[in-house]
């Protein structure tokens, strides 16, 4: 989890326009709407609907959709030391602050579509604790029809926050829901330049009609755009430059199309499918396999590799072969399924260790070119564009300078998930690093890229 505070200084904004996020993919509503007829906005505290989706509420409503504002707390913990407020006398202060703002969206948009309010009361900073109660309502309020969700970002660094994009996350794939997720506090503590996973968002185009409309409602949240009062205690949360991600004419969102997989799905889907089929890609007597774990070991550019770590592990074929050329090898896998079976084939061999992760989110931790080799076999488009650039960077992260990370993957289309094996290939050359293998076939792609000497990132 992220560590800040809304008192740090911040990103600006202008440091984000600076490095491109205008430059984003556009998202096309007319599109966004064909799966659904209706809009569920979840958010956590009274104000994250206006600040991240307050633009796509007002278009919605502008194209006839009937919108559903789901927000969880109240927002009664945002002045714990107030000498002016008590958590109750917030709570009504902010939910009237939320009414107001969603009556400025629907009344400027002027169009038929509806905005209709719930406030939950769950207690502010603790909605972790409480996915049950959320994840009923949200699934009450999207019965009768397909609908399109807008749920603050899972990776957002907000506890709150990040409790409703999993939830969200969880529901939209079982029901095939389009998704968007808005960051927030990621503005604020997320830099451009190292940071990747924005790069592959979608922007949302305000017209000015919006943008105004949108100012117009933040401002209605006076509890948290202004202090309470000018005792220690009521500062203001929302300071000006905080304000500024979210005055411009766009707004970011990260989409995931109904039936499209991630991250979030793969733990479930994996010991699902192992638990069905402890071989599910026959590893252990498919002459195509065997053939292909034999053509990557003998193409390793090094007999012998100090410290390895594998991404994907599997039932531990692979790890098997990479641990005889290995002093230690951590291998990771999402499914602990997969992982029971990968124990029997590394049974007795000490320097091996494995571990269920779900990357990128669950990343093991490793120093800084403390790597001299990474495996990424058959798992880069079981990821979302975004989290695989993640798992990308924090490869380059872990190499040494020299250090080489082994790609390999099927050519064929892979149904339920964004992303195939040309894709994963492409994105980690646009690095440039010096391909010291490429091995293609009709099946398959083998490439060994090697970091650049001197070079302790990507």
């Amino acid at each position: 989890m992220v560590t800040f505070s809304h008192t740090d200084q911040g990103t600006a904004a202008a440091q984000w326009n600076a490095h491109g996020l205008k430059d984003l993919e556009q998202l096309d509503l007319s599109r966004v709407f064909t799966q659904g007829t209706k809009l569920v906005v979840l958010a956590a505290h009274p104000d994250d609907e206006t600040l991240g989706a307050g633009g796509l509420i007002h278009q919605a409503v502008k194209m006839g959709i009937e919108v559903t504002v789901l927000a969880c707390t109240s927002g009664e913990a945002s002045h714990p030391k107030s000498a002016t407020h008590s958590p109750a006398q917030l709570a009504v202060v902010r939910e009237a602050e939320l009414e107001q703002a969603m009556a400025l969206l629907r009344a400027e948009a002027k169009a038929s579509g509806a905005v209709h309010l719930r406030c939950l009361r769950l207690p502010d900073g603790h909605l972790p604790s409480h996915a049950t109660e959320i994840e009923a309502a949200l699934r009450e309020i999207s019965e009768g029809g397909p609908c399109v969700v807008a749920s603050t970002y899972r990776s957002d660094g907000h506890p709150d926050h990040e409790v409703l994009g999993r939830l969200a996350a969880k529901i939209c794939a079982e029901l095939s829901f389009c998704l968007l997720e808005f960051p927030i506090w990621y503005w604020h503590w997320a830099a451009p330049g190292t940071e990747v996973r924005w790069r592959h968002w979608t922007q949302l185009s305000l017209d000015e009609q919006t943008v105004q409309a949108k100012r117009r409602a933040l401002a209605a949240h006076t509890s948290q755009t202004q202090p309470l009062s000018n005792l220690p205690g009521d500062e203001v949360l929302l300071d000006s430059q905080f304000l500024e991600h979210f005055h411009g004419p766009r707004e970011i969102f990260r989409l995931t199309w109904p039936g499209d997989k991630d991250a979030a799905a793969a733990s479930q889907v994996f010991d699902e499918l192992y638990a069905q089929r402890p071989d599910p890609w026959n590893y252990k007597d498919s002459h195509y396999e065997q053939r292909k774990q034999e053509i990557m070991m003998a193409s390793l550019p090094r007999r012998r590799y100090r410290s390895v770590l594998e991404l994907g592990c599997s039932i531990g074929m692979q790890t098997a072969a990479l641990a005889k050329r290995s002093g230690q090898l951590l291998a990771v896998d999402a499914s602990a399924e997969a992982l029971a079976h990968a124990g029997e084939q590394v049974a007795g061999m000490e320097h091996v260790s494995l571990r269920q992760a779900t990357l990128p989110g669950q990343w093991p931790h490793c120093d800084p070119g403390s790597m001299d080799l990474v495996v990424l076999s058959e798992i880069g488009y079981f990821l979302a564009a975004d989290e695989l650039a993640e798992v990308l960077q924090r490869c380059a992260t872990v190499l040494e300078p020299g250090g080489e990370l082994v790609l390999c993957h099927w050519l064929h289309p892979i149904e339920g998930w964004p992303l195939d094996g040309k894709a994963v290939h492409r994105m980690a050359g646009a690095w440039n690093w010096e391909a010291a293998v490429v091995h293609r076939e009709q099946d398959f792609l083998l490439e060994i890229l090697r970091k650049p000497a001197g070079r302790h990132g990507s």
